[in-house]
């Protein structure tokens, strides 16, 4: 799985708001303390906002805050808020694909690809990873002896 720059902005940003949750933050500020560019960020919170994901709130103390409480947003909502589905394969869903011959099983490894990202992205909330309290099934995933080597 490659996580976007987008999806990347957009977790910064909720995590942010999560930490700062139930109070407002600028969208300069959450720029500012995540090192983003404002301009782009912006383009980012719009795609949570549609979503749903955080709210806008007009006015001098203004800003975006989280639409539920940290805990019940998870890291995958946020991503697909701004990217879309988890999982695709040239741009369908994994259940669509379809091949023959010797590749005929390859949609069954595309479905267990997106369900292994979904029980990471979707098991974490902003809560949990705001203060590094990660379910113990994700914890458990760091520690495979060659999680951290680049392949």
């Amino acid at each position: 799985m490659q996580i976007s720059a987008r999806g990347d902005y957009a977790v910064r940003a909720s995590l942010e708001l999560a930490n700062a949750y139930p109070n407002t933050i600028s969208a300069q500020a959450l720029a500012d303390a995540q090192g983003l560019p404002r301009k782009f960020l912006e383009a980012v919170l719009a795609d949570l906002r549609r979503s749903g994901v955080i709210h806008a709130v007009r006015g001098a103390d203004g800003g975006y805050s989280l639409s539920l409480p940290p805990s019940e947003v998870t890291i995958g909502m946020v991503l697909r808020a701004v990217d879309g589905p988890l999982a695709g394969v040239r741009g369908h869903r994994p259940e669509q694909t379809s091949y023959t011959g010797t590749a005929s099983h390859l949609p069954l490894v595309w479905v267990a690809v997106r369900s292994a990202v979904r029980n990471v992205v979707d098991e974490v909330t902003l809560a949990q990873a705001v203060t590094g309290q990660l379910p113990e099934a994700v914890r458990d995933l760091t520690t495979i002896p060659d999680a951290w080597q680049p392949r």
